[in-house]
């Protein structure tokens, strides 16, 4: 749930990886599950184009996008980023979320720098995934030590090819051990819930209000029939637990960032909206976070809207009924008055309100 004021920001999610470790394999998968969403790419840094995610999932290829009305294969170059982001964020495209397919010997750091300086109002950052093959993890880290590094930055790692490792465990273990506070998924076949990355739009629109309904449908393809295979056909959700909180009362800001800041590694995903009461009455504030990832966007009340937090988190091995009670605890005591430092915490996670230590 990103917005802008008069509309929708879309979030630009940075999708990178070495050679073989999945990216497209996820991309595409992605395509295929992302419901009525429209899914903008910037893909293997070949070209720029407006995707319907249903019509041309499965065509997506390294270079090229095989539309109906043509194909289009564009050369790339980091100068031309934001020209590609203008056209994707323009207003008639329908897009829903712009991901940035890297090559597989691309610097996600800078792809995360131009994203971030770019001035469009349209587009906001939505994270940086980094893609390793578990098999071939260690042989990987030894020819691109650079790995590490990258790691470092990430906001999600996704583990990929884990039904291939004898022994995923350890690599699951050392990735972990390399990373700063992002989550850490595994994957086969590059099959991870689209709800992770981005909001998928429902098949009937909801307008100004937050579905949890949307965690629980059915994942079919546009044929209406499985594409999973394995332990893991059927239901995507089967992997991953969720949260659902709603609250009539305000949060307090100061013990909200505090639940925020100290989220496990397993909590991959977290959406919805916030109701800060006194410390911002005019205001109710989308949050958005995918690992470590975390912004908050303000938003005017729409006129005549219920004022509740409503949120959605995603995870794995999740105490369900713990995180219940710590949200519970977020709740504001009712104080009519709200000091003038309360929202600081909130607004470090602003974009603007503050400097981005991402930048």
């Amino acid at each position: 749930m990103v917005v802008r004021s008069g509309g929708r920001q879309i979030p630009v999610v940075v999708l990178a990886g070495f050679l073989g470790s999945g990216k497209t394999t996820l991309l595409n998968h992605l395509l295929h599950r992302s419901g009525e969403s429209r899914i903008g790419a910037v893909v293997n840094d070949f070209g720029a184009i407006e995707i319907d995610a249903m019509a041309v999932a499965g065509a997506l290829g390294d270079s090229t996008v095989s539309l109906g009305n043509g194909c289009l294969c564009c050369a790339v170059d980091s100068s031309e980023l934001d020209v590609y982001l203008e056209r994707l964020a323009r207003p008639e495209a329908r897009i829903d979320v712009v991901v940035i397919e890297a090559s597989g010997l691309a610097e996600p750091q800078e792809l995360v720098r131009m994203v971030l300086a770019s001035e469009h109002p349209g587009i906001v950052y939505g994270g940086l995934v980094e893609v390793v093959d578990a098999a071939e993890f260690d042989d990987t880290r030894a020819r691109h030590p650079e790995i590490d590094r990258h790691l470092a930055l990430a906001d999600l790692v996704v583990v990929n090819k884990v039904d291939r490792a004898p022994d995923a465990g350890r690599v699951l273990g050392l990735v972990r051990s390399l990373v700063d506070r992002a989550a850490v998924v595994p994957a086969t076949h590059g099959r991870v819930d689209p709800e992770i990355l981005f909001d998928c739009r429902p098949a009937e629109e909801r307008v100004g209000q937050l579905s949890f309904d949307d965690l629980h449908r059915d994942d079919h393809d546009d044929h209406g029939k499985h594409d999973d295979h394995g332990e893991h056909a059927g239901h995507l959700h089967s992997g991953y637990d969720s949260v659902s909180f709603a609250s009539g009362r305000p949060l307090d800001p100061r013990r909200l960032i505090r639940f925020l800041d100290s989220r496990p590694e397993g909590l991959y995903r977290i959406k919805g909206y916030v109701d800060f009461g006194p410390y911002d009455a005019g205001n109710r504030y989308a949050v958005h976070a995918v690992g470590r990832f975390l912004r908050f966007y303000p938003e005017p009340w729409p006129a005549g809207a219920e004022r509740l937090t409503q949120l959605v988190l995603i995870g794995t091995d999740l105490d369900t009924a713990a995180f219940g009670a710590e949200l519970e605890g977020c709740v504001s005591d009712g104080a009519p008055h709200a000091d003038e430092q309360g929202m600081w915490g909130v607004l470090r996670y602003v974009q603007g309100a503050a400097e981005d230590p991402a930048a």
